[in-house]
């Protein structure tokens, strides 16, 4: 496969649930762990998962936090099902997913996933304005082709969805779900894109460890 373009990413919340759990900033849940280890419970949409990863790296950068990975197969709609009912604490989440439940004070965002502050959430800080720059996942979509396709299709195709990512249609739709529209610049810039995102994960897949088949 051949990148053609990154189109979108897509921020994430860490968020925890406000049922029976007074959690209100990171350095608080930091707290918590440490003086509560091995009780807070993290949902995540799968063993290996990159929420799972994201809970773990945090872990680790946080001081090795003693946590425990609830797995939820039925996708973000179950993990937020398990956090609104207690069952799990704190979990990393999409912010399309948990907006709703969040304005309906279900969920509490302690912090957010992008490269700046949301103006929905303005009160909300990034992981890097608190210390964690490079922990959590800002999922993406992307364009990509069968490898050896012709260099003059692949252009084809990049200048036309670069093209469609500028549609006042699209760029509403996008924004309403918080996605932030991030077309590369060429098609080399594709390559080293998706090469920075391999190295990315290489590293992190190095400094932490998870069951994949929990």
């Amino acid at each position: 496969m051949v990148a053609i373009s990154r189109l979108v990413d897509i921020p994430e919340f860490l968020v925890v649930t406000t049922n029976n759990f007074n959690v209100k900033t990171v350095p608080e849940l930091i707290e918590y762990a440490k003086k509560n280890p091995g009780k807070l419970r993290y949902g995540t949409v799968g063993a290996g998962s990159y929420p799972h990863y994201d809970m773990a790296f945090f872990a680790k950068k946080a001081g090795d936090l003693d946590m425990i990975a609830i797995h939820n197969k039925n996708g973000a709609s179950g993990v937020i099902n398990d956090m609104i009912t207690g069952d799990t604490q704190a979990s990393f989440l999409n912010v399309a997913s948990t907006a709703a439940q969040i304005k309906a004070g279900k969920l509490r965002p302690l912090a957010l996933v992008n490269h700046h502050r949301l103006p929905e959430f303005p009160d909300v800080p990034t992981m890097q304005e608190i210390g964690y720059p490079g922990v959590g996942t800002i999922a993406w979509q992307g364009l990509f082709a069968p490898a050896g396709t012709p260099k003059e299709v692949l252009e084809t195709i990049f200048k036309a969805s670069v093209q469609g990512l500028d549609a006042p249609p699209v760029v509403d739709a996008f924004k309403k779900q918080n996605f932030n529209i991030v077309p590369n610049k060429s098609l080399d810039d594709a390559k080293a894109w998706l090469a920075d995102e391999i190295k990315t994960w290489k590293d992190i897949t190095s400094q932490v460890k998870v069951e994949a088949a929990e």
